[in-house]
């Protein structure tokens, strides 16, 4: 009895284990053959080939057979510009969705990107809890983040520049639909944020928390951290603290 007990209890034990391994969420995230790990795409050169896996966090766009797509994994993320997709294929790309892609590193405005990509799907799951990076900001670790699905914690709203608390486009010219640029501040710093409206529209509840923002609230928020001419992350959550 003992015997046939311990033998089950070891059998058990791999069975969990084995579980754990095909977990996303704190399991293993081993390669496939010829696949970079994220500190080899990272040293890669720009407009080089890069072959890498990792799991899908959000879709942002798609346009005649092209998709957008925030992925990550374990140890990094990337931003997945305009990959061929077909519609069909893109309805399959849900959050945790590991696929493998090939395409070329290139940068746009500070931005670091795979473009011109393919992917295939394949087996895995993996969803990433925003990490914390309020502490980063204003530092030069902060764009080791980048791409990263992060969360900014006890900012303060400012005048976006037009006596609001945001405003369509950069600049004012947009309207309803348009993207959201709003200004937050910390420890006397002010830095842009911006909601993508591709990424998240007019129907979200993130674009009309944004909109209902006034100067001086103290807001919590999570998004992807993206690059142009420096920090502006794609915001998906906003909690007014």
């Amino acid at each position: 009895m003992k015997k046939c007990f311990i033998a089950t209890l070891a059998l058990t034990l791999i069975l969990a284990l084995a579980g754990c391994g095909n977990n996303g969420n704190g399991g293993t995230d081993e390669k496939s053959e010829g696949v970079m790990t994220y500190a080899e795409y990272e040293a890669a050169a720009l407009d080089t080939q890069v072959v890498i896996e990792a799991y899908v966090q959000a879709k942002q766009s798609w346009w005649e057979n092209q998709a957008t797509v925030y992925a990550q994994d374990k140890d990094g993320a990337y931003f997945l510009y305009n990959m061929a997709c077909s519609e069909e294929d893109y309805a399959k790309l849900t959050t945790g969705t590991k696929i493998k892609v090939t395409g070329y590193k290139a940068e746009w405005s500070g931005e670091v990107e795979i473009i011109d990509a393919t992917f295939e799907i394949m087996d895995g799951n993996y969803v990433a809890e925003a990490a914390d990076v309020t502490s980063l900001l204003g530092t030069d670790d902060l764009i080791k983040r980048q791409n990263q699905f992060v969360s900014f914690k006890g900012m303060t709203v400012e005048d976006a520049g037009n006596g609001s608390a945001f405003m369509y486009n950069w600049d004012g010219s947009g309207e309803e639909g348009s993207d959201l640029y709003f200004n937050v501040s910390l420890n006397g710093n002010t830095y842009t944020f911006t909601v993508e409206s591709y990424l998240c529209g007019p129907d979200t509840d993130v674009y009309q928390a944004v909109k209902a923002l006034e100067i001086g609230q103290t807001v919590d928020m999570e998004g992807f951290l993206y690059w142009y001419n420096g920090v502006n992350p794609h915001i998906t959550s906003v909690t007014v603290k």
